[in-house]
């Protein structure tokens, strides 16, 4: 994540389906609530709790999306069979390279 300047990770199961993110925040918890944070699973810190869009979605809705929920990024993602298959992350950041272009 620091490499590649990532604030977050979408979490996949064997399938490749959407079942959590990770963020930097969510690594900070980890290290101040355990030592032995970095041979902990994904799955003790990320949030199972997911802001998704369609890729259909209006980069308006994605905004008020994010203000409402208070957080920095979304992910959108292709529903097959009742389950959640990621196709891209949205961040704040993105929204606002938009608006300037736009400017």
């Amino acid at each position: 994540m620091v490499e590649e300047d990532i604030s977050a990770l979408g979490v996949r199961d064997e399938n490749e389906y959407l079942v959590g993110i990770i963020t930097r925040t969510d690594l900070l918890r980890a290290r101040l609530e355990n030592d032995d944070w970095a041979a902990q699973s994904v799955e003790q810190f990320m949030s199972g709790r997911v802001i998704t869009v369609s890729p259909e979605t209006t980069l308006d809705e994605v905004a008020k999306l994010m203000v409402e929920h208070h957080i920095h990024r979304v992910v959108a993602v292709q529903e097959e069979e009742g389950k959640l298959r990621p196709v891209s992350v949205i961040s704040d950041s993105d929204l606002v390279y938009h608006m300037v272009r736009e400017a």
